[in-house]
C-alpha cells in the first residue's frame, strides 16, 4: 500500500472504543466518509439491576452502521493480533478504550492515535475531565497524540483549548469535549491522509511547568472534607457530578451531593454543621462559609432535589 498516493477517505482505519464518549468520534468519522474497516470494542457484559448482558455503546452504533466488530477478551492474545492483520489498516484510532500492548498499537504503518480529554502533557491518566474541575481549572482541552510505551506520553498531533464554565459539572464538560474531540480527531485523520501532519514531543511542552496528574477516582477520593474552603468543596462536587458524586456522612448514612452552590461569608459554625428551614434549603458549614446542597441522594435511594429530600429528612 502506497500511503503517499492514497486518498484521505480511502485510508483504511480501525477504530477502538467502548462508551458513548467514543461514539461521538466514530459517528463523526462515518459521516465524513472515512474508510473504517473494523471496530474494536469491549466484550458484552452483564449490567444493571437485572444483570442482563448488554452491548457497548460503540458496538451498538457499529452494528447499526454495518461495520465489522471485534470484541477481544485478551488484547495480548496472538489470535487477536492475527485477526487485526487481516484488515491491513494503515492507521488505528483509539477513543476511551483499554490499554493496548505494543504488538497492537505498533501494527499499522502509520501507528495508532488516541484522543485524550485534556491539554497534554497536563492531566495524563484515566480521569482528566474530573480532575481539571476538581482542581478549579478555568481551561482544559483535547489532544490527539500517537501511542507509545508510557501512558499518555506520545507525540502530539493536535490540541484544542476549551474554556471551563464557573458552574460547569464534569458531565456537562464531558458532553462538550466529546463533540469537540470528535471534530479535531477527524480533522487530524484527514491531515494524516494528505501527509500534512507533524509530531510535537510532549517534552517540549512540559518545560518549566508543574504537571497535574489525572488518576482513576476511587471512593476515598469522593469524600468531602468540611474543614476545606467553600470553593474547594464546590469544585469537588461539580467535578464528581454526575458520577461518582461527592459523598459525606449524615446521621450515620452515606449521602451523595450532585449539585450545590457556595456561600462565602464569615462563619462561626463548626465544619459540617447543618442549617435548614426543613422545606427549601439545606446548607452545610465549611471553613469560610456554606455549601448549599441542591440535589442529594441517600445510599440506596433515588436522587432528588433538596425540597423533596427535606420532606423525609429530620434534623438531629
Amino acid at each position: 500500500m502506497d500511503l503517499h498516493k492514497i486518498n484521505s477517505k480511502e485510508l483504511p482505519l480501525i477504530f477502538m472504543g467502548t462508551p458513548d464518549f467514543a461514539v461521538a468520534s466514530l459517528r463523526e468519522l462515518v459521516e465524513r466518509g472515512c474508510n473504517i474497516v473494523a471496530v474494536v470494542t469491549s466484550p458484552d457484559k452483564p449490567a444493571g439491576r437485572g444483570m442482563q448482558v448488554q452491548k457497548s455503546a460503540v458496538k451498538i452504533f457499529a452494528e447499526n452502521n454495518n461495520l465489522p466488530v471485534l470484541q477481544p477478551v485478551n488484547l495480548k492474545a496472538p489470535e487477536f493480533a492475527n485477526e487485526l492483520k487481516k484488515f491491513n489498516a494503515a492507521l488505528q484510532v483509539v477513543v476511551a478504550f483499554r490499554m493496548l500492548p505494543e504488538i497492537i498499537w505498533n501494527m499499522p504503518a502509520l501507528g495508532t492515535i488516541n484522543l485524550h480529554a485534556s491539554l497534554l502533557p497536563q492531566y495524563r491518566g484515566a480521569a482528566p475531565i474530573n480532575h481539571a474541575i476538581i482542581n478549579g481549572e478555568k481551561e482544559t482541552g483535547i489532544t490527539i497524540f500517537k501511542l507509545q510505551h508510557a501512558i499518555d506520553t506520545g507525540n502530539i498531533l493536535a490540541r484544542e483549548k476549551i474554556k471551563i464554565g464557573e458552574t460547569e459539572t464534569a458531565g456537562e464538560l464531558y458532553d462538550r469535549l466529546k463533540i469537540a474531540g470528535a471534530k479535531l480527531l477527524a480533522d487530524t485523520i484527514f491531515k494524516i491522509g494528505k501527509n500534512e501532519w507533524k509530531e510535537i514531543p510532549q517534552e517540549t511542552l512540559s518545560e518549566n511547568i508543574s504537571l497535574q496528574p489525572a488518576p482513576k477516582i476511587y471512593k476515598k477520593d469522593t469524600a468531602i472534607n468540611w474543614n476545606d474552603d467553600a470553593k474547594k468543596i464546590y469544585d469537588l462536587v461539580r467535578g464528581l457530578s454526575p458520577y461518582p458524586a461527592a459523598q459525606t456522612t449524615l446521621q450515620g448514612k452515606s449521602l451523595k451531593i450532585f449539585s450545590a452552590t457556595k456561600e462565602i461569608i464569615p462563619n462561626a459554625d463548626k465544619p459540617g454543621e447543618i442549617k435548614t428551614d426543613g422545606k427549601t434549603y439545606l446548607k452545610i458549614s465549611c471553613n469560610d462559609g456554606y455549601i448549599h446542597a441542591l440535589e442529594l441522594q441517600w445510599e440506596g435511594k433515588k436522587r432528588m432535589p433538596v425540597a423533596e429530600f427535606l420532606k423525609g429528612f429530620r434534623e438531629k
